[in-house]
């Protein structure tokens, strides 16, 4: 038996749209609402789930029946009466606090009273938007990795109100659509992020101060870690604007904390639009996906 019997996916952005589809693929569920406020918003996240399940089929890797499937078990909607009777509700909405406090509150009047709140940001605090509520011990963190449908990480975060028949649910959860679950207390970034963000900032700062060259900072930690990709080009693909993002708020939440430094180039690059592979330059130029050389 699932945990969850009808979940709701609320944002169908770059992350969105991904978890709502493994949810649906899981056949976990009787029923997958997937929200979003506007309709051109709705529509291009059914659009991108259906050219995803739509490319699984043609290499083969799921049949015709587990597509059709997938697709018919997504209830698309603009109306938030939609999600009154969903048992568990994933945000994923971009990270600004002051939005998803806002939904939260939105949702609260809407959802029933069992309904669990998680939420997929991967920077802010659980805690925060938990407070705001008005159910904070049935707020947990669930905080998946892009691309969501290839990733099989899920971080569950658990605040000091979060009840623990609550946290265990969301950890089952995640077992529940083929993901491994790993726990973590509210801590900022949580764990990946926590050791990834700060690394990233060190080798920018290695760069700034002249000490090693893109490339070579780039190579060590390829060869001598076993990294798939070295910080700069990692910071790159990521975007540079999100991790400007990210880092700005811890080092404004915690000013004393020495890991969390802010690299002046880092905050010029972005100002001056070069936000890496999105924009084709940041600390290496790019085509589309393919990394050129470095920006001298």
């Amino acid at each position: 038996m699932s945990t969850f019997d009808k979940v709701g996916v609320v944002g169908l952005g770059l992350m969105g749209h991904g978890i709502c589809q493994v949810a649906a693929a899981s056949g976990a569920h009787s029923e997958v609402i997937a929200f979003e406020e506007k309709q051109e918003f709705l529509d291009s996240g059914r659009s991108r789930i259906e050219n995803s399940v739509n490319k699984l089929l043609s290499r083969g890797k799921i049949g015709q029946e587990d597509a059709d499937k997938t697709l018919g078990s997504i209830h698309y909607t603009t109306n938030p009466s939609d999600l009154s009777d969903t048992d568990f509700i994933i945000e994923a909405v971009i990270e600004n606090m002051d939005l998803k406090q806002n939904l939260y509150r939105s949702l609260n009047n809407v959802c029933k009273p069992e309904t669990i709140f998680a939420s997929n940001t991967s920077s802010l605090s659980i805690t925060d938007m938990a407070e705001i509520s008005g159910r904070a011990d049935k707020f947990v963190g669930v905080h998946f990795f892009n691309p969501v449908q290839l990733m099989k990480l899920v971080e569950v975060i658990k605040t000091d109100h979060t009840a623990t028949d609550v946290f265990d649910k969301a950890y089952d959860w995640v077992g529940d659509i083929g993901k491994i679950a790993v726990t973590c207390r509210d801590t900022p970034g949580f764990i990946v992020n926590r050791l990834l963000v700060p690394s990233l900032m060190q080798a920018i700062l290695m760069m700034e101060r002249g000490d090693a060259s893109i490339k070579d900072i780039d190579v060590s930690m390829q060869l001598g870690a076993g990294h798939p990709m070295g910080p700069l080009t990692l910071a790159d693909y990521v975007g540079l604007d999100t991790c400007l993002y990210i880092m700005q708020g811890w080092v404004e939440k915690f000013p004393n904390e020495p890991a969390f430094s802010l690299p002046k180039i880092l905050e010029e690059k972005v100002a001056a639009g070069y936000l890496g592979r999105k924009s084709g330059k940041g600390f290496f130029h790019w085509e589309n996906d393919k990394r050129g050389d470095p920006v001298e």
